[in-house]
């Protein structure tokens, strides 16, 4: 379920299953990291309470996703064709490109963490960032999403979240943030503008990776929820009062 939490066997085996649930998953693992960071800034300062809540998502994931961005940097930045790039992301090293991808995107998720944390209203960016990668995550099971070459994850996924399930989590994740934001119209609107600022990101890096790549892989699934997560907060930060 995108997380290092065991599942039974059963359900293990049916990895069709996982895509559709990601924005929950979000939900809860954006609770667990932000309650992390929340802590950390009242204990010590916003810094570290932003560096706490960064390293509890990559623990609980196991890094995988911080991976698949460092990965899809390697295979998207230099100019490869498509064979020779996925052959580079399945490859366990980590190249130049993938390198200073992930250096700056952490750089960017604790850097804007501590200014929202620094705010009394600030951590509900960080919660709405992870919810909103999970979005992105689950935006790439949609039918007519195809698969890359030799992406066992891709096709096992690929197809499994339905137009209507989709737009129902969108729903219901605005209504979240909105009710989370306790009426004030000017923080719903700044978390919405992040998550969409977000979305759209996310949704640049897929029509690359369609392009480039021919599909998805389990590499541009984390490099999605990467990328948005960072710029939710990049954005949610920029409009902190």
């Amino acid at each position: 379920m995108l997380t290092v939490l065991p599942v039974p066997a059963r359900a293990a085996a049916g990895t069709r299953g996982v895509l559709p649930w990601a924005p929950l998953v979000g939900l809860l693992l954006g609770g667990v990291a932000t309650g992390v960071a929340v802590a950390g800034a009242h204990l010590v300062g916003p810094l570290v309470g932003a560096v706490l809540g960064v390293a509890t998502l990559a623990a609980l994931t196991r890094g995988l996703h911080l991976d698949g961005l460092a990965d899809t940097a390697d295979g998207l930045g230099p100019l490869r064709g498509r064979e020779r790039a996925l052959q580079v992301m399945h490859q366990g090293d980590v190249g130049p490109f993938g390198v200073v991808t992930l250096v700056l995107a952490v750089l960017l998720q604790v850097s804007c963490a501590a200014v929202l944390l620094a705010d009394d209203h600030g951590w509900l960016g960080l919660w709405t960032s992870v919810l909103t990668a999970r979005i992105a995550m689950a935006r790439t099971g949609l039918r007519g999403v195809a698969p890359a070459e030799g992406s066992a994850l891709g096709r096992a996924v690929a197809g499994t979240v339905s137009g209507r399930w989709f737009g129902g989590c969108l729903v219901v994740c605005v209504v979240l943030i909105g009710v989370a934001a306790a009426g004030d119209p000017v923080l719903a609107g700044q978390l919405l503008g992040g998550a969409a600022a977000g979305l759209a990101t996310a949704e640049l890096l897929l029509r690359r990776a369609r392009t480039r790549l021919g599909g998805v892989t389990g590499d541009v699934m984390g490099a999605m929820g990467e990328t948005t997560a960072t710029v939710t907060l990049l954005v949610a930060a920029a409009v902190v009062p």
